[in-house]
């Protein structure tokens, strides 16, 4: 399969010669990104149909109709959908995707005002630099270059900004049954590539096809009770230490699938020594258990080959002189994709106990990854080599959700192909003075105008 996909992208090529973004374009992403920081899109705040409304203005600026840019308040925050007509009756469309809400900020814990952008030092802050901001700003600015520039595609290219990916997820589930018949995801929040500490050096690009399942199962334990002067064997906090040490114990079988062995075989290079050489065996051979062994050791990496769960909240006891009658504790597990809730819920409570009580919270929803399709693959190597050449392009599993979630269970082909270009020390989206590097933004605007070219022109 791998040797497959790069031959795949050797064929490929784009379907029209972009236009270099121009001095122009990099301020006009600069000033979208920056006014884009300016509304704080938190929950509760009301300022997410506003910054909708500024978006649709941009785009309408460069010649989409009203018709064709449509903003919906709902429940509180919004979404919006941007129309670039493509040529081919009945044809599927293509989704490009990125959420406008941003997590909360407190300005007296930043140095700079959160919701104030500011460039300094070759970076732009400010809460939603990074997420999602920045790429959701690329996007708008693409789209209004194709516009602009009398690109027809072959399908439709639709620009779906969700409203609340941070908090709730409604307004992505609602579109996401609303596209459900799209050929396939492009998401701006997800993926992308990572610099060397030199800020200027691009070590490997990240192209996201699977997230992992959250899932957050409650474990319940009580007993009667009485006087702390007089233990039992039936202490709710006693017992439950036990299930949490079996728990912590316990390791969730090995798996593999195309996403992850790609994956892993990538990176197994790059990381050398005995780790990397567990990477390559393990991506040749899933049922090596001594290479599984040696990955599942480092937390970084061990999410990649199986499902964890981990104690994050423990509550118990009512009075300090007297037994507890109640103890419970939330285990948060990352499921590995195909993987059901209902089976990781179930693995828990045998490992808990005939006497305790295993629930899951809410109903979390279990997707597959998606296939590590040739035709994506290539435009995203084609447009990101544009920018580095000979860089590696490294299929990747995240361990949390994204609006493409709900698309994957919905069976849309779905993919984190993120422009952002970064260092690791720069990353601090939702932490304090989250930045994007500026000189990134005329290579982020190539790169989406080379990706949307070469896939709508199929």
């Amino acid at each position: 399969m791998i040797r497959m996909l790069l031959a795949l992208t050797a064929l490929v090529s784009p379907a029209m010669a972009m236009a270099k973004a121009g001095p122009a374009d990099v301020a006009q992403a600069k000033e979208v990104l920056m006014k884009g920081i300016g509304f704080p899109t938190v929950e509760g705040r009301g300022q997410t149909v506003a910054y909708a409304h500024y978006i649709a203005s941009v785009l309408k600026a460069a010649g989409y109709a009203d018709s064709e840019v449509v903003v919906t308040p709902m429940e509180g925050t919004a979404t919006l959908e941007a129309t670039l007509k493509g040529t081919t009756p009945g044809a599927k469309p293509i989704v490009l995707l990125a959420h406008m809400d941003v997590v909360e900020a407190k300005p007296a814990d930043w140095t700079r005002d959160p919701f104030v952008a500011v460039e300094e030092g070759g970076y732009i802050f400010g809460r939603g630099a990074e997420d999602n901001k920045y790429d959701l700003s690329m996007m708008v600015v693409a789209m209004a270059r194709l516009k602009a520039a009398g690109f027809r595609p072959k399908r439709d290219i639709v620009l779906v900004l969700t409203g609340d990916e941070e908090t709730r997820m409604v307004t992505t589930q609602a579109l996401a049954q609303k596209y459900r018949n799209a050929e396939i995801v492009l998401n701006g929040d997800g993926g992308g590539g990572t610099l060397g500490e030199d800020g200027t050096t691009a070590l490997y690009y990240g192209l996201q096809a699977g997230e992992k399942t959250y899932a957050d199962y409650a474990i319940e334990l009580t007993d009667v009770g009485g006087h702390s002067s007089t233990p039992t064997d039936g202490n709710p906090i006693y017992r439950m230490a036990r299930i949490l040490a079996r728990i912590d114990a316990y390791d969730f079988p090995d798996q593999a699938n195309e996403l992850t062995r790609a994956s892993l075989k990538a990176r197994s290079g790059r990381i050398g020594g005995a780790v990397g050489d567990a990477m390559r065996r393990y991506a040749e051979n899933p049922n090596d258990k001594a290479a599984a062994a040696v990955i599942a050791a480092r937390p970084e990496f061990v999410g990649q080959i199986r499902t964890t769960c981990v104690a994050t909240e423990i509550d118990g006891g009512h009075a300090r002189n007297a037994l507890p009658q109640r103890a419970t504790a939330n285990i948060n597990c990352r499921i590995f994709p195909g993987v059901p809730v209902e089976a990781v819920r179930a693995t828990l409570a045998e490992l808990a106990g005939k006497d305790a009580s295993v629930k899951t919270i809410d109903e979390p929803v279990a997707s597959d990854a998606s296939p590590l399709r040739g035709d994506v693959v290539g435009a995203v190597t084609t447009a990101v080599r544009a920018r580095y050449p000979g860089l590696d392009i490294i299929p990747s599993m995240s361990g949390g959700a994204t609006d493409s979630f709900y698309f994957r269970v919905l069976g849309v082909p779905s993919y984190g192909v993120a422009s952002l270009f970064m260092r690791d020390a720069d990353g601090f989206a939702h932490g304090l003075n989250e930045r994007a590097p500026v000189a990134g933004i005329g290579g982020a605007l190539d790169q989406w105008d080379s990706v949307l070219r070469t896939l709508g022109g199929k």
